[in-house]
C-alpha cells in the first residue's frame, strides 16, 4: 500500500508540474509580447502625411471641379498639389526632426559635461530620482553607483531619467523626410486617377479619397487603442468635411468670377 502511494505520488506531482509548466508557459506568453512602435521614427511621417495628401489634394481637386473648370484643369492642379504638398512637407519633417535631434543633442552635450565635472552632485541625483519611485535610499544609491561605472550607461541613463529621450532612439531627419514625400504622393495621386483615367465627375475621384482615408485610419488603429471602425470612420468625415468646404467655396467662387 505503501510502495502504491510512493508511486501515485510522483504521477501527481508530474500532474501537477504539468499544470504548473502550462500555467507558467501561459504567464510567459502574456509577459512576452511586443510592442507597439512608438517611437515616430517613420510610421508618423509616413501615415499622416498619406492623410494630409490625401485631404489636401481631395480639397484642392473638390475646390476646382466646384468652379466648373474643365478635367484638364483639375488634373493639372492636382498633380501641382501633389509635388507642392510633398516638396513641403517632406522639408517640414527634415526641419523638425532635423531640430529635435540638435535640441537632444545638445542637452546630451550639457549632461556630458555635468557627469564630467560633478559626478557625485549626478550621482545623487540618480539616485534621488530611484528614492521618488519607492526605492530604499541605500539600493537607490547602489543602483546609481553601478550605473554610473561606465560613462556612456550613465549618460544614456541620465538622458532617459531628467530628458525622457533615449540617445540610441532619435529619429533620423532623412528617414522623416522620405517617408512623408512618398506618402504623401500616394495620398494625393489618389484623388487625381480617376481623371487621369478619363473621368468626369468629382464623385470618382471623391469615393477613392474617402476609401483611402478610411484605410489610414485603420491603420493608425493599429498602433492606438482606438477600433479600426472608429479610426476609418473619423478620417473619412474630416475628408468628407474638406471636400464639402472646398466644393461649395469653388462653387461660390467659379459663379462669382464668372
Amino acid at each position: 500500500m505503501a510502495v502504491m502511494e510512493q508511486e501515485s505520488a510522483p504521477g501527481a506531482e508530474g500532474r501537477g508540474g504539468r499544470l504548473r509548466r502550462s500555467d507558467h508557459a501561459k504567464h510567459s506568453d502574456r509577459v512576452n509580447h511586443t510592442h507597439r512602435d512608438v517611437s515616430g521614427g517613420w510610421l508618423r511621417p509616413t501615415v499622416f502625411g498619406a492623410m494630409d495628401g490625401l485631404v489636401s489634394n481631395l480639397g484642392l481637386v473638390a475646390g476646382v471641379a466646384g468652379s466648373s473648370a474643365s478635367s484638364q484643369t483639375i488634373v493639372v492642379s492636382g498633380l501641382a498639389g501633389l509635388v507642392a504638398g510633398a516638396f513641403s512637407m517632406a522639408a517640414g519633417e527634415y526641419t523638425s526632426v532635423a531640430s529635435q535631434r540638435e535640441l537632444v543633442q545638445a542637452e546630451l552635450e550639457v549632461e556630458r559635461g555635468e557627469l564630467r565635472l560633478h559626478p557625485e552632485d549626478e550621482l545623487r541625483e540618480l539616485a534621488d530620482v530611484y528614492e521618488s519611485r519607492g526605492v530604499e535610499p541605500r539600493l537607490a544609491m547602489e543602483v546609481a553607483r553601478q550605473l554610473h561605472r561606465d560613462p556612456d550607461q550613465a549618460l544614456e541613463t541620465h538622458a532617459r531619467e531628467e530628458l525622457g529621450v533615449d540617445p540610441a532612439g532619435l529619429p533620423s531627419p532623412m528617414v522623416a523626410a522620405v517617408s512623408s514625400f512618398l506618402s504623401f504622393s500616394v495620398g494625393a495621386i489618389l484623388p487625381v486617377l480617376p481623371y487621369l483615367a478619363g473621368a468626369t465627375s468629382l464623385w470618382y475621384a471623391v469615393v477613392l479619397a474617402l476609401a483611402g482615408l478610411f484605410a489610414c485610419g485603420a491603420i493608425v488603429a493599429r498602433v492606438t487603442a482606438r477600433p479600426w471602425w472608429f479610426s476609418g470612420l473619423r478620417q473619412l468625415a474630416l475628408g468628407a468635411a474638406a471636400a464639402a468646404v472646398t466644393y461649395g467655396l469653388g462653387v461660390a467662387f467659379g459663379t462669382a468670377v464668372g
